[in-house]
């Protein structure tokens, strides 16, 4: 239950810093091979997943949670959820099969493409400014949500 309301959070947290984005309906394009993408994750699909010790909880739940992005927040999200994949998913799993490594080599090869590709997404120290200020909504999220783990 944690690890869903850690992904919910992060989710929310990248979608409310996406709503400050102010520089209009621009497309977010990236150069790459999708096909050549979906192609790796389904020779590695299986093998990952049956690794998974917490098959009843999902992150990205399903694609009706990305469906629901503004247009004016696809970019935004999309780089964020790169830099989720990029410096938390690639780094940190384990993997001792070769073409599994390759595999998910490749894809975060890509990934990195595209997360270099993509343009800033919002004005940091506004966003910084902005988070901070609203700093309690996060506070008072963590002391309803986390009071069996407090001292007493």
């Amino acid at each position: 239950m944690k690890a869903q309301g850690v992904a919910l959070w992060l989710l929310g947290t990248a979608l409310v810093l996406c709503s400050m984005y102010t520089h209009g309906f621009r497309r977010c394009l990236t150069s790459v091979d999708m096909h050549h993408l979906e192609e790796c994750f389904q020779e590695i699909k299986r093998a990952v997943q049956t690794k998974d010790i917490f098959p009843n909880i999902t992150i990205l739940s399903t694609v009706e949670t990305l469906r629901s992005v503004k247009p004016m927040d696809v970019c935004c999200v999309t780089k964020n959820l790169l830099e989720f994949y990029m410096d938390r998913v690639f780094k940190d799993h384990q993997e001792l099969k070769p073409q599994i490594l390759r595999r998910i080599s490749s894809i975060a090869n890509s990934f990195l493409y595209m997360q270099k590709t993509l343009q800033q997404c919002l004005e940091v120290p506004s966003a910084a400014t902005k988070s901070l200020g609203e700093l309690d909504v996060f506070l008072a999220w963590i002391e309803k949500n986390h009071q069996e783990t407090s001292p007493a």
